[in-house]
C-alpha cells in the first residue's frame, strides 16, 4: 500500500467502488465513479501497491510526458474522497481501479482495512453486465446484497446467484464476513452493443446510487451524452431489418415482464427524483431529450416504425456471446454459465 495523502475525519463516510473488467460491461460502472470524482473533485490520498495485485503483461503500464521528461502510469486501484455539501454534509470514499490478476483475499483485506479506518458505514460496489435488454428502453438495474436485513430494510434484492465471479462479487462477500453492509448496483447493457462507453447505463447506475444513499448527484452532461448515445445506435442500425425484429422481440418480452412496475410506488421514485432536483431545473422531457431518470423517448425508423440497432455479434461454437471479455456475475445470471467472457474458464479469483 502506498499513502499519499492523510485524511480528515469524515463525516457518515459511503465507500462506491468500481472496478474495469470482467465487471464492467461498456465501462458503464468505472465511468460512474469516475463521474462522480471529477464532479466532485476527489482528492486521492492512496492507492494499493500495483506489484502485489496485477500482472503488467495483462494490464500494461502507460510510459506519457510530463514537460520532456518521460513518466509511466502504473495500473492499480487509487482511493479518494469527495465531501457532499448541503445542510447535512458527508463524504464519499471512491475506491477506481482495474480487477486484480492476483491475490484477491488480500486485496479485498486492504480495502476493508480502509474502510475500517474510515469509520465507512456502508460499502456500495457498482458493475455492469451483458444482457437481453433493448436499447430503446430505460437501463435495468438491480440492487443486491448478501444481509438479509439489509435487503428487507432497503428494498434490495438478496442474491442467490451460483457461477462463476469476478472481484465485485468477492468484495461484496468479503463486506459481509467483515460485518460491514454491503450493495451491488449492477446495471444490464444491451448485449448486442457493448463497446464502450455506454453513457445510459452510466447515468442509470448514478440515479439508482442517487437513491440508495439520499444524496442528489450532479449530472453535468450524462443525460445529453445518454441521448446522443441512442440517436448514435439507431443510425447504425438504420438499414438492418433483420435486427429491427430482433430488437422488436427484446422490447416486447422487456414491455410485458416489466408491466407490473408500473406501480405507485414506482412513480413515488421517479416523483421524488424529480423534487429533489427542482432546484436545480426541471428534467427534460419529450422531444428527444433524456429525462432525469435517463429514460430516453423511443427513436423509430419513420418508414418501418421499428427500432433498429446494430445486428448482435455471431458466437462461435463453444463460446457465449460475450466476445469481447466484458461480463459480469448478476442477478439474472444463469446458475453455471459462465456470465464474462464466454470462453468457459473461470477467472483467477485468488
Amino acid at each position: 500500500m502506498i499513502e499519499l495523502e492523510s485524511v480528515p475525519e469524515l463525516i457518515d463516510p459511503v465507500m462506491v467502488a468500481a472496478f474495469e473488467g470482467w465487471n464492467d460491461a461498456g465501462d458503464a460502472a468505472s465511468t460512474a465513479v469516475g463521474h462522480l470524482d471529477r464532479e466532485w473533485k476527489g482528492e486521492v490520498f492512496a492507492a494499493l501497491d500495483a506489484e502485489d495485485y496485477y500482472d503488467f503483461q495483462v494490464n500494461r503500464p502507460t510510459v506519457w510526458l510530463d514537460g520532456g521528461t518521460r513518466k509511466i502510469t502504473w495500473p492499480t486501484t487509487r482511493l479518494s474522497v469527495v465531501r457532499v455539501g448541503g445542510d447535512k454534509p458527508r463524504d464519499l470514499v471512491l475506491v477506481r481501479g482495474i480487477e486484480p490478476s492476483m491475490r484477491w483475499r488480500s486485496f479485498c483485506n486492504e480495502i476493508l482495512g480502509f474502510a475500517h479506518e474510515l469509520g465507512v458505514e456502508m460499502v456500495v460496489i457498482l458493475g455492469a453486465l451483458l444482457g437481453d435488454t433493448p436499447h430503446t428502453r430505460p437501463v435495468p438495474v438491480s440492487g443486491v446484497t448478501s444481509d438479509a436485513d439489509l435487503a428487507r430494510t432497503m428494498d434490495l434484492e438478496e442474491t442467490r446467484y451460483e457461477g462463476p465471479t469476478g472481484i465485485v462479487g468477492v468484495l461484496q462477500e468479503a463486506c459481509t464476513h467483515a460485518g460491514v453492509p454491503a450493495v451491488s448496483l449492477w446495471a444490464a447493457v444491451p448485449h448486442y452493443v457493448s463497446q464502450p462507453p455506454n453513457p445510459k447505463a452510466t447515468l442509470a447506475l448514478l440515479n439508482r446510487l442517487e437513491d440508495l444513499i439520499g444524496l442528489r448527484i450532479p449530472l453535468g452532461e450524462l443525460p445529453e451524452d445518454a441521448r446522443a448515445w441512442q440517436l448514435g445506435v439507431d443510425q447504425l442500425a438504420s438499414e438492418d431489418s433483420e435486427v429491427a425484429e430482433y430488437v422488436q422481440t427484446l422490447e416486447e418480452a422487456r414491455d410485458t415482464a416489466e408491466l407490473p412496475e408500473a406501480s405507485g410506488e414506482a412513480i413515488a421514485r421517479e416523483f421524488e427524483r424529480y423534487l429533489r432536483r427542482r432546484d436545480g431545473g426541471p428534467g427534460q422531457g419529450p422531444g428527444g431529450h433524456a429525462t432525469e431518470s435517463g429514460d430516453i423517448p423511443y427513436l423509430r425508423d419513420p418508414a418501418t416504425g421499428r427500432t433498429r440497432p446494430p445486428k448482435p455479434p455471431r458466437t462461435e461454437p463453444g463460446r457465449g456471446r460475450d466476445a469481447d471479455g466484458q461480463g459480469a456475475e448478476g442477478p439474472d445470471e444463469t446458475p453455471g454459465k459462465d456470465p464474462g467472457n464466454g470462453s468457459g474458464e473461470t477467472p483467477d479469483e485468488d
